[in-house]
């Protein structure tokens, strides 16, 4: 008998949610398959069974809470000893040319031959048993609420997961019309065997139907009450530990962002066809912070106790926001990397945060914070600090201002930048001069190159 139990989760994270099971009670698996995800407050972690067997035993139901190293069920492995000595016949037979059907006409003649190909159809039970577990519908929870709020049928969703799992990402693939055609080119295999035209009725509307269990609000229900997600709850502490544990203040300026824009605008379609990188605004700022906390490198330290721990290095975290909520996957080094490679970096960062794919190594070891929440709209914020740092950094929207330059009164893409530090180890005079120096070097981006 093998333990399935909790596995280390990451830094700091001592806790989990049972998401949801992929294997049920008498479920034959093999090493490698996933038999239940779990989710922690920064990533959704699969545990993959060890050994071949039949998972006997489900101890936690899908929303219990688990702790590193709890029992979350059991593995026979004597039980797998009976499924390859079955597996071996069964190809046997398949060698012969006679599938399923083959123990009984084994004895007779090639008469009987065609007497199985039309048994199959009635009395292939076996076969037909597989058929609805090799069609069954396996999607995370991710990728069944993007469904349903996309209404799309999960069960058309042609999954890239790990043993077909429909992952948030393939159903926004699907939405988006990229993978139409896949999803179009996905009926034909299943198409030819009579069995996919009759699963397809029962699954698109009875599976829209329930799906539609929002119903108690048009029924009228003033409220609904829906449990915090481990990731929620977690986010929720982390914020409001970052809230009493530290002394924040937030500064403010406004950057002039013609010169920028006016670069990007000469460089940005040569650097995609050339490079396949899309420059936005995003890799100007982190070069320019680097370059920043290089000259105040308090709002790069942290504080461990008694003691200020400097940094001389610099893992850049990006806040992505995410359908299961805000997440700060870090570019580790941003202060070696060009522009370019800045760039990459955010665009995969991003990518693998929408597609719910981040590892614990990207969520890991920030040192300061970017968030724009200019992309949303947003004119002008605080941010709070993504504790244990003492400095982030907040975007807002590019606005078009009359600004009096030189005596004269020119429409300028003007941004607020805000500082939010922890005036426990950085003064007001540093926080100040750090925003300024991030104000001149995106407004002579030139600078840049030379520093």
């Amino acid at each position: 008998m093998t333990s399935i139990k909790v596995p280390p989760l990451g830094e700091s994270i001592v806790e989990a949610t049972v998401s949801r099971w992929m294997k049920k009670e008498g479920d034959q698996v093999s090493p490698g398959d996933t038999l239940v995800e779990l989710e922690t407050d920064k990533i959704t972690v699969e545990v993959p069974a060890m050994s071949r067997g039949v998972l006997t035993k489900r101890l936690h139901a899908e929303g219990d809470v688990v702790k590193v190293n709890d029992l979350l069920g059991e593995i026979d492995e004597s039980a797998a000893a009976a499924a390859p000595k079955r597996e071996p016949a069964t190809a046997g037979a398949a060698t012969t040319g006679q599938r399923g059907a083959a123990p009984p006409p084994s004895a007779s003649p090639p008469p009987t031959a065609p007497a199985p190909a039309t048994a199959p159809a009635a009395g292939n039970s076996p076969p037909r048993a597989a058929e609805p577990a090799k069609g069954e519908v396996r999607a995370s929870p991710a990728a069944e609420r993007a469904a349903a709020q996309a209404k799309i049928d999960v069960s058309t969703v042609q999954g890239t997961g790990r043993g077909g799992v429909v992952s948030k990402a393939d159903v926004l693939d699907r939405a988006a019309g990229g993978p139409a055609s896949a999803a179009a080119s996905a009926p034909p295999p299943a198409a030819p065997p009579p069995v996919a035209p009759p699963s397809a009725p029962p699954i698109a509307p009875p599976s829209r139907a329930p799906s539609a269990a929002p119903s108690p609000a048009a029924a009228g229900a003033r409220e609904t009450r829906e449990k915090m997600s481990t990731r929620r709850r977690r986010i929720a502490e982390h914020l409001l530990e970052s809230q009493h544990a530290t002394a924040h203040l937030t500064t403010f300026n406004e950057i002039d962002m013609s010169a920028v824009e006016a670069l990007r605008g000469r460089i940005k379609e040569r650097i995609e066809k050339e490079h396949g990188v899309k420059l936005s605004v995003m890799p100007f700022f982190v070069k320019a912070t680097c370059l920043a906390l290089k000259a105040y490198p308090v709002v790069n330290a942290q504080i461990d106790g008694d003691s200020i721990v400097y940094k001389h290095y610099v893992n850049m975290g990006i806040a992505v926001a995410s359908e299961a909520g805000l997440v700060v996957p870090s570019i580790k080094d941003a202060d070696q990397k060009g522009m370019l490679d800045i760039a990459r970096d955010i665009s995969a960062v991003a990518k693998k945060a929408r597609d719910g794919k981040l590892t614990m190594e990207d969520l890991t070891g920030g040192t300061f914070t970017i968030t724009n929440g200019g992309v949303f709209g947003s004119l002008v914020s605080t941010p709070i600090l993504n504790y244990p740092q003492v400095g982030i950094l907040g975007l807002h929207k590019i606005q078009e201002r009359p600004m009096a330059i030189a005596g004269k009164v020119e429409i300028r893409p003007m941004m607020y930048v805000a500082l939010t530090y922890d005036h426990r180890i950085i003064d007001g005079q540093q926080a100040v001069l750090f925003l300024v120096r991030v104000k001149e070097l995106m407004e002579d981006p030139a600078t840049m190159v030379v520093d």
